[in-house]
């Protein structure tokens, strides 16, 4: 009992530790890019020496797994927490969970680019870190279902919307609204395509 402490100790303080060597490495990316993020310019950042970081991370692709489980679980808190204000119209639940999503990927590039891109070439997330990434796509899942839509083909056309509204404003107009003021648009058009009771058509 009396070790207890110190371990919950050591294991708070190494965790406060990975949550700072993760917020370098995001500071490192948003000004150089993910092509400048490496393990020496994160440890630099946070004021170690190159090998103390390979005791929390063993290789820049360990901190781009980190990020990409971090970047994902984060998203799906957000909208965990908008489960508790979603609105019952369909139409108005979609506005909301829409605009939150450009918030979060049209108010961070970066963590657009490493949750829905391929900007560090030759990364796979671990098993541990796509977790984040399934819970949000099984969240989404739950939603349709709780406003009635029924096609099997809406996830992925709603995620094709919204990544394109965000890549589009991220390329081309960041920080401003030009494809932002689109979502009630965006939103129509997927209602129109497959709103509630609307089913999956046959090929013709």
């Amino acid at each position: 009992m009396l070790g207890a402490p110190n371990v919950d100790r050591q294991t708070r303080r190494r965790d406060e530790t990975r949550r700072e060597i993760l917020d370098a490495a995001w500071a490192v990316v948003r000004e150089s890019g993910w092509s400048g993020l490496t393990q020496r310019a994160v440890a630099e950042r946070v004021g170690m020496r190159a090998p103390s970081l390979y005791g929390h991370f063993s290789s820049q692709m360990a901190i781009v797994d980190a990020m990409f489980g971090q970047a994902w679980a984060e998203t799906d808190a957000a909208y965990d927490e908008l489960d508790t204000r979603m609105p019952e119209d369909p139409r108005e639940a979609l506005l909301l969970v829409a605009n939150v999503w450009l918030e979060l990927m049209a108010g961070d590039p970066e963590r657009n680019a490493l949750m829905n891109q391929r900007p560090v070439p030759g990364f796979t997330p671990s098993a541990d870190s796509y977790t984040y990434a399934v819970q949000s796509m099984e969240r989404l899942h739950r939603f349709f279902d709780r406003i009635g839509v029924t096609d099997p083909d809406a996830p992925d056309l709603w995620t094709a919307l919204l990544a394109g509204l965000a890549s589009q404003q991220n390329a081309n107009d960041p920080g401003g609204e030009r494809w932002r003021r689109l979502v009630p648009r965006a939103v129509d058009m997927f209602l129109s395509e497959v709103g509630p009771t609307t089913r999956r058509r046959k090929p013709r």
